[in-house]
């Protein structure tokens, strides 16, 4: 039976840290007021601030990456408004744990006293332990704090979804950074033995994670140096955090997305930042030549016919290079999509043509060009009146090939850049003497 006046042994402790505790636990900010870089959730406007304003909190899903302050952000929101605070991972827990957690919410619900539960990682929760959470949270057992690195809408169910307010943390920012290492130095009574440029170098590495800073930022006040250390100092000292990026998730997709429109927008700067950041993070050189692939008939098509020829000699040159001079092939496909000139036309015929096909069934071709390989489809007229076009004048029959039932549509409409400029003077010739031949 639980005791309903003890603490369950999961609720978290909310007593300071002791001093030999990591410095990041040692910072962990004790008012929501003194959390950094997440001012739009937490001041008076931000929804944060109005929920503890109001006194009543809302379940919710706090995403962001990796050390902007989920954690902090949810247990000060316990505190705030007086609910007890539970806390479980999804990397450590299942089923058990969370009817466990549950039961304990109830009858801790009977004796007045609500439950803050946050769930960490809550994106590794499979969709059936996620609709566990569904009638705990309706009928107010639990006040669910979900916190995730992953993208929620393709993370948690549309269920969980609907019941619960998605907010953003941000990236912690430069400003927010310095802040936190400054932070650390009062409260260690230290300073950080780098040189200004040395301490810029060491706020980039931590790539917006503020955890990640005060554990590089603790290991230098651990050292005694003769000197302070300079950028190219502290490389060698401390290993440079890599930049945060799922190959198979979000940030897979948000990076290829930045790349694509990067190379739309012809900025060919961009792109290749875009693509050096999922090349140097781990990304498949092949799934970036497939999609280069894929842009050079999107996006350029017959503007510049070179440009799908530029991919697919680059992927053959990788494949045959390997890593790491096989890149420059990728750099040199990247820099021609992005400087040639640009259409659409070959992508929206390729989308009109395929409506057009699904909306119009089975339509027969005109009869007239239709092969006649036996006496009986001669006697009934295929192939009748078929006009060979190399016999007419200008190698131009002006036949219509459409069904019958169908008039001539237009679903390639070339614009006036690169080479499509040539083929719309071609179509418009045709298109000429077309009329020409019908009219005659």
């Amino acid at each position: 039976m639980v005791d309903l006046f003890a603490p369950p042994p999961q609720e978290s402790p909310r007593s300071t840290a002791s001093e030999d505790a990591p410095l990041a636990d040692r910072l962990r900010p004790r008012d929501l007021s003194h959390v950094i870089g997440q001012s739009h959730l937490t001041g008076p406007d931000g929804a944060i601030g109005r929920m503890v304003a109001a006194g009543k909190l809302s379940s919710m899903i706090l995403w962001g990456p990796p050390g902007t302050g989920k954690t902090s952000t949810a247990r000060l929101l316990a505190d705030a408004v007086g609910l007890r605070f539970v806390s479980i991972s999804a990397v450590f827990s299942g089923v058990a744990d969370l009817k466990k957690a549950f039961a304990e919410a109830e009858a801790m619900a009977l004796a007045g006293r609500k439950t803050l539960l946050f769930v960490d990682e809550i994106h590794r929760f499979n969709r059936a332990q996620q609709d566990g959470f569904l009638p705990f949270v309706e009928k107010g057992v639990v006040t669910l704090v979900g916190a995730t690195t992953e993208n929620p809408s393709f993370a948690l169910n549309a269920a969980l979804l609907s019941r619960a307010q998605v907010l953003i943390l941000h990236r912690l920012d430069a400003a927010a950074l310095g802040e936190l290492l400054a932070r650390a130095e009062e409260l260690t009574g230290l300073r950080l033995p780098l040189t200004p440029p040395a301490r810029e170098a060491l706020i980039a590495a931590a790539d917006g994670d503020g955890r990640f800073l005060l554990n590089q930022a603790e290991m230098l006040f651990d050292v005694s140096l003769p000197a302070p250390l300079d950028p190219e100092a502290l490389s060698k000292f401390l290993m440079r955090r890599m930049a945060v990026y799922d190959k198979d998730r979000d940030g897979h997709y948000n990076l290829i997305s930045a790349l694509h429109k990067s190379l739309r927008g012809s900025d060919p700067q961009a792109a290749l930042y875009w693509m050096a950041r999922m090349l140097t993070a781990g990304e498949e050189p092949l799934y970036v030549l497939r999609r280069l692939v894929r842009f050079a008939s999107e996006d350029i098509g017959l503007a510049d016919p070179q440009a799908l020829v530029q991919c697919l000699a680059a992927k053959d040159a990788y494949e045959f290079l390997g890593s790491p001079e096989g890149e420059l092939a990728i750099v040199q496909a990247c820099l021609y999509l992005a400087t040639a000139p640009k259409s659409n036309a070959a992508y929206v015929a390729f989308k009109e043509s395929w409506k057009a096909a699904r909306e119009t069934g089975s339509l027969m071709p005109p009869s007239s060009i239709l092969n006649a390989p036996t006496k009986l489809m001669k006697d009934i007229g295929y192939g009748a009146g078929y006009a060979y076009d190399h016999d007419a004048e200008d190698g131009f029959s002006g036949a219509n090939y459409w069904p019958d039932d169908l008039p001539p549509r237009s679903f390639y409409r070339p614009v006036e850049r690169g080479f499509e400029r040539e083929v719309a003077k071609r179509l418009d010739w045709w298109d000429k003497k077309r009329r020409e031949r019908r009219e005659g």
